[in-house]
């Protein structure tokens, strides 16, 4: 009989692991992967440097960069936030670095300085950890539950940990055990915009740029990527994962528009360009640029405004330049699909907040159940927020045996 079992070798499971066996050094903890790799997400997060977690220490601040479970997470973040992250691997030799997006990596900047310090610090705490377990059957019985393995070998443990991410399997054994599941739909994925005019500009980035979803008020200004395929970037990723479910109920088609200049109205400017105009009068406006936007981008934006500007800018009449200030500050695109951001890879949905107690991550359900990470309908924007979820949540879960029936200013 094992004190803990925990499903799932991912950032919440094995942190949740470990801090079950550190309150309680006496428990024998068991933690079983299905896959042959232990913390895949950590491995490939930031490109390989792995996005720990994001420098913002106020707890009512960041809980706003969670689309869902933000009202959730107040309470536990005053327990375990990014600054009691960041004291957790110093403290064990792993020292991070934060860049100027508030975005916190290893020094190291590998991905591995933290599965190794993860790993090493369950083998030092005595986590037993076992790889390519298949369970088929999960059954509570009065005080204790029962796992059956597909080799037909059962397992027993007084309290259970699922922290298996967007699995369906997770899924199943919760609904199994009394849960409701919110439906799974893709967070943080790029806009495929097949009839995009800018393809052809694929690279070119910028650092400030509104995208809105047209007749939403879903709207978002940031760093913006032009692809391939469409947009991308962080203004992009955080207006799919505010409108996750929105957009999947669209089926993925749907108009954004693009404000390029976002710290400019549209009347400031046509005032700029007619200021050009009197300016500069027998120049070509392509090669004035006043706003300094990447080059190419400039001239294709110009081109496809649908005025004449191939003509000295003395020559161009206001109500085109007013046609150039629309489009500026309204630029429309067809979006015809999603491409998934794979190094965040995020779904929106899994077990109904409401059936669970956050001060210990227990079930309201099913008793000694617990729950961590993305299976829980939590999912944050990109910047480090998602595992941020996982360190919380798997470290309260972990040593909720210890305030079970404390008062409640826990």
């Amino acid at each position: 009989m094992f004190d803990w079992i925990v499903i799932g070798g991912g950032a919440a499971g094995v942190f949740g692991a470990i801090s079950a066996k550190q309150a309680d050094p006496d428990a024998n903890v068991l933690l079983l992967e299905k896959s042959a790799v232990l913390l895949s997400k950590v491995r490939i997060s930031g490109g390989g440097r792995c996005n720990v977690t994001h420098s913002c220490f106020d707890p009512a601040l960041l809980n706003r960069n969670y689309p869902r479970g933000a009202k959730e997470l107040i309470g536990p973040f005053h327990r375990f936030q990014p600054k009691d992250t960041v004291e957790w691997f110093s403290s064990r030799g792993v020292d991070l670095k934060t860049e100027e997006d508030g975005r916190m990596f290893p020094v190291s900047d590998q991905s591995e300085t933290i599965i190794d310090c993860l790993l090493t610090e369950a083998r030092r705490s005595g986590v037993e950890i076992r790889m390519r377990q298949r369970i088929e059957k999960i059954e509570r019985f009065s005080d204790y539950f029962e796992l059956t393995l597909k080799e037909g070998q059962i397992l027993q443990c007084r309290r259970l940990l699922l922290a298996t991410g967007s699995s369906s399997e997770g899924h199943f054994f919760a609904q199994q055990l009394g849960h409701t599941i919110q439906k799974p739909v893709p967070s943080l994925f790029t806009f495929n915009i097949p009839s995009s005019p800018l393809k052809d500009l694929s690279g070119i980035s910028l650092d400030s740029v509104q995208v809105r979803i047209d007749q939403t008020s879903l709207v978002q200004k940031g760093p913006l990527l032009i692809t391939h395929f469409g947009f991308s970037g962080p203004a992009i990723l955080k207006l799919s994962a505010w409108g996750a479910r929105y957009l999947h109920e669209k089926e993925y088609r749907f108009e954004i528009t693009l404000n390029w200049l976002p710290d400019f109205s549209e009347e400031a400017i046509l005032s700029c360009l007619l200021q050009t105009k009197k300016q500069t009068p027998q120049r070509i406006l392509q090669n004035e640029n006043p706003f300094a936007l990447p080059k190419n981008l400039w001239k294709t934006l110009i081109d496809q405004s649908g005025a004449d500007f191939q003509k000295r800018v003395c020559d161009i009449p206001t109500k085109d330049f007013r046609i150039l200030s629309n489009k500026l500050h309204r630029d429309l695109y067809l979006v015809e699909g999603k491409t998934t951001h794979k190094e965040e890879f995020v779904t929106c949905g899994g077990i109904s907040l409401n059936e669970v107690d956050f001060k210990t991550m227990e079930s309201k359900i099913c008793p000694d159940l617990f729950f961590a990470g993305e299976i829980l309908d939590i999912d944050g924007i990109t910047g480090g927020f998602n595992f941020q979820n996982a360190w919380t949540t798997g470290f309260i879960a972990g040593v909720a045996p210890l305030i079970k029936g404390l008062p409640d200013l826990l």
